[in-house]
């Protein structure tokens, strides 16, 4: 057998002549195609049916919509959206009122020393027990006004008993008391007014618009990277089919070759030049069916699905296919829009005022505080508890008085230096709004640009993939006449792939280039007629 080849090769490399020359040349041919059989066998391979999958079909539209649904960072900004808004409950319930209320019994029995006014003789002659027993109820309710200032109302109910053997001189034993008491504190200098008051409330509903709008930016983000990764699967499954024709075309010339091999008009050279590009393309092909299986395993991360659907084999089917004419795009008009509508304008303009309101309130603790105090109440006395209200409300007993309180801390370093640091931060906050302005206008202009020139992508492609198929084509008819090699013809197939596959880039480009700009322009959800309650 060895010498057997050894002769064969021998016939080939002088380039022998002669009858059996040409068998031997067919046997050679038959053993080159056993030994690469497995490369046969790998074509034949892609074409068998692959194991029971599931399938489904998804357009752009549904994917957008449960990705709305059921994405995790879109379920994480809007429970922080919500928890947002719980604390403009916090701040507000700063001027809830509170009431409370304290009951308690006291007693006291001590010895006397000398005469009490009441409960003792003139003289005491010897030691003499003093019992005193007390019940009360207070009830209270204050709550922060508005203004900054504070109202308390007291009502204290209290009955008092002391021991019968000393209480001679009391007029009801036991008695009953009670005191009505309203007292306001309302600051006039720090801390004093309505928008002082409420800086904090304002701030609170500052930082849920501002949440509101980073939840909306994180929607188009999320539906902005499905559109980004639906295209790339629509890709992916275009991209396979070139690469099966590819390999098709390879397996077409090289059963071609190995006919005309066997009917002793070919080298045997251009059946080895066929099969080493069957293989090659085979390998092209099996790398394009798992970049499919990567992109739709990416595409249903971005859905969520249940763990128990994420560990199963479902293959998606993208129904809708890329757009392949040129949008009116005003340039301008893209600009204003985006300037309009993109949530990161509105979180920097809600940033800005809650940076002016921090400041106002830091200005305003820089200032003495100055409070006016005011008291009134009524007391009453009688027998019973009926007896001390008709007492307590008659108007006959009663007091009252103001005053001013004022107090400021030598030097006030600590509110001179919070109401200079909030300065800087409002500037800080004006800058980044002008930044923000700027990053979104040269964003919207390279959004535009890349529009434009993936569609010019498009058109150039699509000529140079026509000139590939016209080249391969003339070359083919050369080969037929014997004008041209295998190897020629190959590197034409080899350059029509990489023409068409050139061609579907440039148009899936465009459309993900389409949904960049929509996205610059935060007009993402208006492509599905979605708005954000």
């Amino acid at each position: 057998m060895n010498k057997e080849i050894l002769s064969i090769k021998g016939v080939v490399m002088k380039h022998g002549t002669g009858t059996n020359r040409w068998w031997r040349i067919f046997g050679y041919a038959v053993g080159v195609g056993l030994i690469l059989s497995p490369g046969l066998s790998w074509g034949l391979e892609i074409d068998k049916a692959p194991p029971a999958e599931r399938r489904e079909t998804i357009s752009l539209a549904d994917a957008a919509i449960r990705a709305l649904q059921h994405n995790l960072d879109i379920n994480i900004s809007r429970q922080t959206k919500n928890s947002r808004l719980a604390d403009i409950t916090v701040e507000q319930a700063k001027f809830d009122p509170t009431l409370s209320v304290n009951g308690q019994y006291n007693r006291t029995v001590s010895p006397l020393n000398r005469p009490v006014f009441g409960a003792t003789g003139n003289n005491l002659t010897q030691i003499t027990t003093f019992d005193q027993r007390s019940e009360s109820v207070t009830l209270d309710a204050t709550t922060n006004l508005l203004t900054g200032g504070n109202v308390d109302l007291n009502y204290s109910p209290t009955r008092t008993n002391v021991n019968q053997n000393v209480a001679t001189g009391f007029l009801f034993n036991p008695s009953y008391t009670g005191g009505l008491v309203l007292t306001l504190t309302q600051p006039l200098l720090r801390n004093a007014g309505l928008e002082v008051a409420k800086t904090f409330i304002h701030i609170a509903q500052n930082n849920a618009t501002v949440e509101e709008h980073v939840f909306r930016d994180r929607v188009l983000t999320v539906v902005a990277t499905v559109e980004q990764t639906y295209w790339e699967v629509v890709f992916a499954n275009e991209n396979l089919k070139v690469a099966e024709a590819a390999l098709k075309a390879a397996q077409e010339l090289g059963a071609s070759n190995r006919a005309k091999a066997k009917a002793g008009i070919m080298s045997i050279v251009d059946v080895l030049q066929a099969e080493a590009a069957v293989a090659s393309r085979v390998e092209q092909v099996l790398v394009a069916d798992k970049t499919i299986r990567d992109q739709e395993d990416q595409l249903r991360r971005l859905l969520n699905p249940a763990e128990e659907d994420l560990r199963q084999d479902i293959r998606l089917t993208p129904l809708d296919q890329p757009v392949v004419t040129l949008e009116p795009i005003s340039l301008q008009e893209a600009i204003d829009t985006a300037i309009e509508q993109r949530p990161e304008i509105f979180q920097a303009k809600k940033n800005m005022e809650s940076s002016d309101l921090n400041t106002k309130f830091a200005k305003n603790q820089i200032l003495p505080t100055l409070s006016f105090q005011g008291t009134m109440g009524m007391a009453g006395l009688g027998k019973d508890y009926p007896d001390s209200v008709n007492n307590n409300f008659s108007g006959d007993y009663y007091n009252y008085g103001a005053g001013l309180v004022l107090s400021y801390p030598l030097g006030n370093r600590s509110a001179w230096s919070t109401y200079n640091k909030r300065q800087l931060e409002e500037k800080n906050a004006e800058a980044s709004l002008v930044s923000v302005r700027q990053q979104i206008i040269v964003g919207v202009r390279e959004a535009v640009r890349r529009v434009q020139t993936d569609f010019k992508r498009i058109e150039t492609t699509r000529s140079a993939r026509i000139m590939a198929e016209k080249q391969l084509q003339a070359e083919q008819e050369r080969l037929k006449v014997g004008l041209s090699t295998t190897r020629f013809v190959l590197d034409f197939q080899r350059d029509l792939a990489t023409a068409q596959g050139n061609e579907l880039r440039a148009t899936v480009d465009y459309n993900k280039s389409l949904s960049n700009l929509a996205r610059h322009k935060a007009t993402t959800l208006d492509r599905y007629n979605l708005q954000l309650n």
